[in-house]
């Protein structure tokens, strides 16, 4: 074979090649190795900066967990929605109590310390402050009272407790609260769902109405849901977390409901914690004609003022007392204390059904145990004289009433009370609400007319918040807890289960469903007590056993 051939035929046979072909297929390898290297170091490159970018938001740190409940993780987000919650609800219990308790709502909570006097107040626990938190709930008590039993009314300078440091922030208690509260939720859910528990129907249309409501005020502010979220809560809390938390709240209130609602107590059971405390549930029906015994001050010729001495305390003191005896004496003899009120220069004051308040001088002497109707007596409260004369010592022994309403609300007026043109508004309002519940009444009763179907319709049509989702059921109403005319419907003598009708308030028209009765007054107090003793014992009991941990990274990103 010529030499000419052979290399025709090494040309030709596949897999071999030539110098020149075969540097030329490496060339091509080695820049398609380059290319590939290049491009792997640009998307490394380009991933660097996508994540440097979430970093700068805080996106991943907020995302990282926080804490652990037993073994199941929450990032700062989650956790942010319940200490939050407990941050809001804690201003609104306070209101202006707030800045009496040391709490500065324009400042960072993280360095607010809460002082020894306001832990003491608030029932707080201090002693692991910072520390790893135990599971369990905290209720908060109110400011303690003044010596006269009364708190400083709104608008008045309060005096703020001294600042004596416990350690711990405020940050701290809200931290504790909304670890704890999660905590119980998360027990109790599991608790839930190892009953077959099965949740109330209106817990998902309460959440999607939350849902729509907040859409609604991210729009209405022209950002969106996430945004709004963060100016309103923080960053961290997404619309995910929001939705997600809401409904686990709910469903956790409506578990702890249904457990409360299923505790029953007997006679004797109600009857043993009135006897533990009789004053509380006892009321009492006198008269007063009372008589200041404090001295006046004077002005000298400064026009600074003088304050009585001791001998002029003394003797505008004896002086009250003097008159509050001749009046008493002169009730002993059948006379009427309002009348003898003008003549003495007293002040008259006729109680039908008073309360018990502690360290009232008046309170002991009307609620002694040998006191006999009709008996009469001086009672010296502080620089006040009282010629008081005791009637009777009662408990409530009316029912209490079940009801169920839907709140046809009134639309929303355009002027105010200074324009005119303001009462033809209301009552154009007003007349508007109650056309509108005539024709949820007559579509009631056009169907199945029972209490089930009152409950149905309840859910769609009332607007009153306290209620909707329950069907528009009130339990235990007492006397006077409502407004008057809803009051007087419900406490009608001749009302009777299955009774409906219309009832026009400030609030709008509620068409009225009456349930029955339930227990006396003072046995719906006292079945009360019962239960938040039970509730308390039976939530506790939940998170025994519970162990939080708090993830140091995370936390940073809470609150």
């Amino acid at each position: 074979m010529s030499a000419s051939r052979e290399k025709q035929n090494r040309q030709a046979q596949p897999g071999q090649a030539g110098p020149k072909t075969a540097r030329e297929a490496q060339q091509r390898k080695e820049q398609k190795r380059s290319n590939l290297l290049y491009g792997l170091i640009a998307a490394a490159f380009l991933i660097v900066v996508i994540l440097s970018a979430v970093w700068r938001t805080n996106l991943i740190p907020k995302m990282a967990p926080a804490a652990s409940i037993d073994g199941q993780n929450y990032n700062a987000g989650e956790i942010s929605y319940y200490y939050q919650s407990a941050y809001r609800n804690f201003v609104n219990n306070y209101s202006y109590f707030v800045s009496y308790l040391g709490l500065d709502t324009s400042l960072p909570l993280k360095g607010q310390e809460i002082s020894q006097e306001t832990a003491l107040m608030l029932g707080i626990d201090t002693g692991d402050a910072g520390e790893e938190t135990p599971a369990g709930d905290e209720d908060a008590a109110a400011p303690a009272e003044g010596e006269d039993g009364e708190t400083p009314a709104e608008g008045e300078d309060a005096a703020a407790p001294e600042d004596t440091g416990t350690g711990m922030t405020w940050h701290e208690y809200f931290l504790d609260q909304a670890l704890n509260n999660m905590a119980t939720i998360q027990a109790g859910l599991k608790a839930a769902e190892a009953e077959g528990y099965a949740f109330s129907d209106s817990i998902q249309a309460q959440h999607d109405e939350t849902m729509d409501s907040l859409r609604s005020a991210a729009a209405a502010s022209g950002v969106s849901v996430s945004q709004y979220l963060s100016a309103s809560f923080g960053g961290g809390i997404t619309e995910k977390i929001y939705s997600d938390q809401l409904l686990r709240t709910l469903r956790y209130s409506d578990y702890s409901t249904a457990y409360v609602n299923s505790l029953q107590y007997s006679d004797s059971d109600l009857k043993a914690v009135y006897d533990g405390d009789p004053n509380t549930y006892d009321h009492v029906s006198y008269e007063t004609v009372s008589f200041s015994g404090a001295a006046e001050s004077t002005t000298d010729e400064d026009g600074n003022t003088v304050e009585p001495t001791e001998e002029e305390s003394a003797a505008a003191l004896d002086a009250a007392n003097e008159k509050a005896a001749a009046v008493v004496a002169a009730i002993q003899e059948g006379g009427n204390p309002e009348t003898l009120a003008d003549e003495h220069e007293g002040t008259y004051n006729k109680t039908e059904s008073g309360s018990y308040t502690a360290g009232s001088a008046l309170s002991e002497w009307l609620y002694n145990p040998a006191r006999e109707p009709g008996e009469a007596a001086v009672v010296t409260d502080g620089t006040n004289l009282y010629a008081v004369v005791f009637h009777e010592r009662f408990r409530d022994e009316y029912n209490t009433v079940n009801v169920r309403h839907i709140l046809i609300g009134k639309g929303t007026a355009t002027l105010s009370e200074e324009d005119e043109g303001y009462a033809e508004e209301q009552e154009k309002l007003t007349a508007d609400a109650h056309a509108k519940a005539e024709e949820v009444l007559a579509q009631w009763q056009s169907g199945e007319a029972t209490e089930d179907s009152f409950a149905a319709l309840a859910l769609t049509e009332s607007t009153d918040p306290g209620s909707r989702f329950n069907g528009g059921l009130y339990q235990r109403v007492y006397e006077g807890q409502m407004v008057e005319t809803f009051n007087d419907w419900c406490f009608d003598a001749s009302r009777k289960s299955g009774d409906t009708g219309l009832v026009d308030t400030d609030y709008g028209t509620h068409v009225m469903y009456y349930v029955g009765t339930d227990l006396p007054r003072w046995q719906a107090q006292t079945a009360q007590v019962l239960e938040n003793e039970d509730y308390t014992e039976w939530e506790t009991a939940l998170t025994a056993n519970t162990n939080i941990e708090r993830h140091d990274f995370g936390m940073k990103f809470v609150g």
